[in-house]
């Protein structure tokens, strides 16, 4: 645990008791801190009833108070947390800026920051596979893996990557990175900003926080992110800037096998920006590349036989999501997806897609969405109606020759069959040993 005399003597407030929220209260008492905490659930609150000042700052007394920590889950447009704080004079951050404040006691280190729409958490987990493998000691946290003040400080020299979420620059103030990184921007929870300008200032705050000799890092697929990348250059100079394009990098992908596609293309393109500000030289982070083994239900290769490749790629919960992963795979010659598709849709139409329906060499509909996906991709490929996984599965096996690709992209939320997309791309892991071995038998699906 992260643990600084920046606190003590202060009073904090949190408000939010989950992961993040617990995490901050622990820091703040070990660290010698006043807190008073809060959270609509009983189970949280007991927990730390004999430890911190039970109440809920939105309608206690804060004045005096050196902030108010919240979960980024909460939605300051809408809580009444925001005018609590600022009647009472009291900035509310979040866990990311009581990491930003502690920063000055720990041992010399650098920071990392990743945000954007899509692939933050690929090209976090890539920054930090091919710093570990060059030897640079580093973490990752923020909106991936366990919070950053949870860790202990890592030694001197080290790299905290964080990926950061707009909700989380928005509880920011202070953060200023050595290398920062914005990957794109596309439409996105535009009920909680309003507008796609509001949703890309927030992104943009994760630059302004920089000092200008810091590096920023951008990807080029989209005019939000190259106006921020234009504003940016003006107020540093280009030699603090990169566009990376992935120009130099696309004879190399055809062996990275967890980074296959044009997302999987920038989001690398990004990564080896990044390592190269920090330091790393192209022989450290060339072999890396071939060993990343990404992230679970994203683009993850889960097995392997007679030729063809299953993959599960369960983080695909809509169809501009699902759309790169059949971009990845263009027919060599013939069409080689057998593509598992559908669940709980959140739309009525595959259009993100379309321009991919000739990667299909067979569809695969299952869930609430199956009907009418098997409506669309009728005129364009094979199509089954398999409804259940596990049938999916099966068929797809029945028919694919060796080349081909058996890959679960749902386009879809997992909720008419599955708890969460976590549990989805298991049951898909499971059928796909199950019925490569089948002496272990098929797990039921839930």
């Amino acid at each position: 645990m992260i643990v600084s005399p920046a606190f003590a003597g202060k009073r904090y407030a949190v408000l939010g008791l989950a992961r993040s929220g617990m995490t901050a209260v622990e820091t703040l008492l070990a660290s010698g801190a006043h807190v008073m905490a809060w959270d609509n659930r009983e189970e949280p609150r007991h927990a730390l009833c004999d430890r911190v000042e039970l109440a809920d700052p939105a309608t206690a007394r804060i004045t005096g108070y050196d902030g108010i920590v919240v979960s980024p889950g909460i939605p300051l447009n809408r809580h009444p947390i925001a005018e609590a704080a600022e009647r009472a004079g009291v900035p509310v951050i979040g866990d990311i800026e009581l990491f930003a404040l502690a920063r000055p006691r720990l041992p010399p280190h650098r920071v990392v920051g990743i945000t954007g729409t899509n692939g933050k958490s690929t090209t976090t987990s890539l920054v930090h596979h091919l710093l570990e493998s060059a030897g640079v000691p580093s973490r990752v946290g923020g909106n991936i893996g366990v919070p950053i003040l949870g860790a202990d400080p890592l030694p001197a020299g080290g790299v905290y990557v964080l990926e950061l979420s707009s909700y989380q620059l928005d509880l920011t103030q202070s953060l200023d990175c050595e290398v920062a990184a914005l990957l794109n921007i596309t439409p996105d929870h535009l009920d909680r900003y309003g507008s796609v300008a509001a949703y890309a200032a927030s992104k943009a705050h994760l630059f302004a926080m920089q000092g200008p000799e810091h590096e920023a890092i951008f990807g080029d697929s989209d005019r939000e992110t190259a106006a921020i990348a234009s504003v940016e250059s003006d107020r540093r100079g280009l030699a603090h800037v990169r566009v990376a394009d992935g120009a130099g990098l696309v004879a190399m992908q055809k062996d990275w096998p967890s980074l296959q596609g044009p997302h999987n293309l920038q989001n690398a393109a990004v990564a080896v920006a990044i390592v190269e500000a920090l330091g790393v030289r192209p022989e450290q982070w060339q072999p890396a590349m071939r060993d990343f083994r990404g992230l679970p239900h994203r683009m993850e290769r889960v097995a392997e036989a007679d030729g063809v490749v299953y993959i599960n790629d369960s983080k695909a919960t809509n169809p501009a999501s699902a759309a790169p992963a059949l971009a990845a795979f263009p027919p060599d010659p013939d069409p080689r997806i057998h593509w598992i598709v559908g669940g709980l849709p959140k739309g009525d139409d595959l259009d993100e897609c379309a321009p991919y329906f000739g990667h299909v060499a067979a569809a695969y509909v299952i869930g609430d969405a199956g009907p009418r996906f098997a409506e669309i991709l009728a005129p364009h490929t094979a199509v089954h109606r398999s409804e259940m996984m596990a049938e999916a599965i099966r068929e797809a096996m029945a028919a694919v020759k060796p080349g081909d690709i058996v890959m679960l992209s749902p386009a879809c939320a997992s909720f008419d069959q599955f708890r969460d997309f976590e549990a989805r791309g298991d049951a898909f892991r499971q059928i796909v040993e199950a019925l490569l071995n089948p002496e272990n038998g098929v797990e039921g699906e839930g």
